[in-house]
């Protein structure tokens, strides 16, 4: 339901942009998160919407990542710029989707819910 990709190999102080985008459900104005999880450590989130449109970053990202949607393209992004070393990790998005579908007796089911994408690899290093 979540593709994230956009994931590989920069060096330090380069960028790259992620994506994110759903598939059998919408983003709508719900709430979407970047997550990252480098080796040996927990899932960190490092960027976040919430459904009033307001972001939040932690410290360790802050004016470095920036993320956007484009709910015509059903999409996130996540663009990293000043990448450093300690950026490398594995980043996984993760979104309440707007679902709609019908029963097998025919009855619409309008629900939503939450999931993860698969994660992208993201390597910073010279």
């Amino acid at each position: 339901q979540l593709q994230a990709s956009g994931g590989g190999l920069v060096q330090p102080g380069g960028s790259l942009r992620l994506s994110c985008a759903a598939s059998g459900g919408t983003f709508s104005n719900n709430a979407v998160g970047w997550y990252r999880q480098a080796p040996g450590k927990q899932r960190e989130l490092v960027a976040a919407i919430s459904s009033a449109g307001v972001t939040n970053y932690p410290d360790s990202v802050k004016g470095r990542f920036t993320f956007s949607r484009d709910n015509d393209e059903n999409t996130v992004y996540l663009q990293m710029d000043s990448l450093k070393p300690e950026d490398t990790a594995v980043y996984y998005c993760n979104a309440d989707l707007n679902v709609f579908y019908y029963l097998p007796d025919g009855t619409p089911v309008a629900a939503k819910y939450n999931y993860w994408g698969q994660g992208t690899l993201v390597t910073v290093s010279s």
